[in-house]
């Protein structure tokens, strides 16, 4: 008897947890990851972070559902990206303007640091919360750049590089000891057309004059109780209260969920026609997709994202692709193979990209072809242009007591040597080889953007631009996320506004096992564990003038967060 009433309270427990109203829950403490784990060891690395689809899929979804009440979001230290914070805005105000309860709460924005991105992102909720501990650190858009020329010069190491063209500067770290004034123009512009966007979100969300927001960053940071008198903050509180007021809000049978579970709850079998979504995250390379076992990202190889489209491109259920492009760019060989299967799948079918933080130099190479182009305000993209040389180890090697002596067949067979610069005749070389990837690359935004080659020109010159003044000058076509992509896909395809997307390529473990049988098979777009790179290690020894990618990669890195 007693097992029988406790059957029954599970089962009445059960059936009012599943119409009981909803409080979405959403931690990004741990950040985001941008696409789904491309290799078993990204599952593992990415089993705490939420996915950004899932978590803009699953918000579209709770706008139309009665259960779902309210939203609370957790804002944490972990930085994500500019233009992934705009695509989290974007979502929430739209949640909000379903009649939907949202509610940011943070222990601190910024402990004594800058937290003004993160605060940005917590102005698009209805209610902002803060711990009494925590501060606002509104500060505002600093881009530094650190120059080791001089430190090189100390150490006996030179580099000699050629670039197209003044923008062009993320060489710049390694052969100057101060911004150019070309590099100077192009970081104000970014920092200024970021910091408009920043005072135009914290404006609208907190209904303040943007005057004022102007003045309260100069002002900044704030500790909590300042906060809340020139209305950052609505109030301070600790998280159970904070828990406890919302749970309240949308009712006393309420429970929790996370948006992540949310959107892997019961759905329909998503069948027939769909739109594929295609990631390529992280540097550009030549071979399969990789991360590395300690890990520092991972990189987007041509043939496992080639393969990928072309597989689109043949399966006759996939009416359109969106190409999510997150990527600072890396080799131009493996940047056109890419583009090439673009330029293919888009005479057959739509192609829509959706450019996340980052699509510059190489991720914009991949992006162009595209039918349209959709990027956020805050993205960083464009970055046209080319750089290489090498280091010149000469005076550091005799230094330490290092000589060096060679046997050559052929005029240039020691060219990219680094115990000797390079002689006039293969300077010759070097400045044929960047004129002929300039021109290309050029030729090609003239022709994807339909724009004269004059004016892609002048958009080009190596500049990185915002996705707002890209959008202006035509190398961006639309101001969005993820969700309007897919949006704009499905309506180019003509299907139903809730077509489904299938990420692409969907493979079954026994597919994962077995292999690819040929270049052209769905395994082929498999990803893969790589030992070259840095791991954890990656962005220091970026800084540090080592190769990451190869013995004459020289990366730049910028990021807004």
């Amino acid at each position: 008897m007693d097992a029988s009433k406790t059957v029954l309270e599970t089962v009445n427990k059960l059936r009012q947890r599943r119409t009981a109203p909803l409080v979405l829950e959403l931690d990004l403490t741990e950040g985001l990851t941008e696409g789904p784990p491309a290799d078993p060891l990204s599952a593992v690395l990415s089993m705490r972070k939420p996915r950004l689809a899932d978590v803009l899929g699953g918000l579209k979804r709770a706008r139309g559902d009665s259960r779902v009440k309210a939203l609370i979001v957790k804002i944490g230290a972990n930085p994500l990206g500019f233009a992934t914070v705009q695509e989290l805005r974007q979502a929430i105000v739209q949640f909000r303007a379903a009649g939907k309860l949202t509610v940011a709460f943070s222990e601190t924005f910024g402990e004594f640091g800058n937290g003004t991105v993160p605060y940005y992102l917590a102005t698009a909720f209805e209610r902002v919360y803060l711990q009494p501990s925590g501060d606002v650190g509104l500060t505002g858009i600093a881009l530094e750049q650190r120059f080791f020329k001089n430190a090189l010069t100390k150490l006996g190491v030179g580099y000699e590089v050629g670039q197209r063209y003044e923008y062009k500067t993320a060489a710049n770290t390694f052969t100057q000891d101060h911004m150019t004034e070309a590099h100077r123009e192009s970081l104000g512009r970014i920092a200024e057309s970021i910091t408009e966007q920043i005072v135009a979100g914290i404006a609208d969300g907190r209904r303040l004059d943007p005057a004022k927001v102007r003045e309260l960053i100069d002002r900044g940071p704030f500790i909590g109780a300042e906060a809340v008198d020139n209305g950052l903050v609505d109030r301070l509180a600790y998280r159970d209260e904070v828990y406890e007021e919302v749970k309240r809000a949308a009712g006393a049978d309420s429970h929790l969920l996370f948006v992540s579970r949310y959107v892997r709850g019961p759905k329909l079998p998503q069948r027939g026609d769909s739109v594929a979504l295609i990631h390529g995250t992280g540097m550009i390379k030549t071979g399969r997709s990789g991360r590395s076992p300690l890990g520092g990202g991972g990189a987007m190889g041509s043939d496992t994202v080639s393969a990928a489209i072309r597989n689109a491109r043949r399966d006759e259920s996939i009416k359109a692709v969106v190409f999510r492009v997150d990527s600072p760019g890396g080799s131009y060989v493996a940047s056109d193979t890419v583009w090439r299967e673009i330029v293919l799948t888009r005479k057959v079918k739509p192609v829509i990209v959706s450019m996340g933080d980052l699509a510059a130099s190489g991720g914009y190479f991949v992006s162009m072809a595209a039918d349209v182009i959709v990027a956020q305000p805050g993205t960083l993209t464009g970055s046209i242009g080319v750089f290489g040389g090498k280091p010149v180890l000469a005076e550091l090697l005799e230094k330490i007591g290092v000589n060096s002596d060679l046997v050559a067949e052929g005029g240039n067979a020691a060219m990219f040597s680094t115990a000797r610069g390079f002689s006039p005749e293969q300077w010759d070389r070097v400045n044929a080889w960047l004129d002929r990837i300039y021109d290309d690359f050029v030729g090609k935004v003239a022709e994807g953007r339909r724009l004269s080659r004059e004016r892609a020109h002048e958009l080009a010159r190596g500049r990185v631009w915002t996705g707002a003044d890209a959008r202006e000058g035509g190398l961006v076509d639309e101001v969005g996320g993820l969700e309007d992509a897919l949006g704009i896909a499905r309506k180019r395809a003509g299907l139903v506004a809730d077509a489904p997307v299938r990420t692409y390529p969907r493979l079954n473990p026994l597919e994962r096992l077995r292999g690819p049988d040929s270049s052209e098979d769905r395994a082929a777009a498999l990803a893969r564990v790589r030992l070259e790179a840095w791991g954890p290690l990656a962005h220091l020894a970026a800084e540090l003038g080592l190769p990451a990618y190869g013995p004459l990669v020289m990366p730049g890195r910028l990021t807004i967060r």
